[in-house]
């Protein structure tokens, strides 16, 4: 569903066709400002992507199966 609209639209126009409006937005990227009595009242905006999350991505993959603080290899400290 295509909406020729331009930037700048009237509150009584938003309510009408809002649901085709916020479509267009969320497709084409585009800003839509909303009027009333031809004044600036609020401003529809995509939502922005968000970044890839890159601390604690492996949280839970990883297993623990011996002693983490022994080398394996048996040695005498007195020697």
């Amino acid at each position: 569903m295509t909406i020729a609209m331009s930037n700048i639209v009237p509150a009584g126009v938003f309510k009408a066709k809002c649901l085709g409006m916020l479509e267009e937005v969320a497709q084409h990227r585009l800003e839509i400002v909303i009027t009333k009595r031809g004044k600036p009242i609020a401003r529809l905006v995509p939502v922005a992507e968000e970044a890839p999350v890159v601390f604690g991505r492996l949280k839970g993959s990883g297993r623990i199966t011996g002693d983490i603080f022994s080398t394996g290899e048996a040695w005498d400290a007195d020697a």
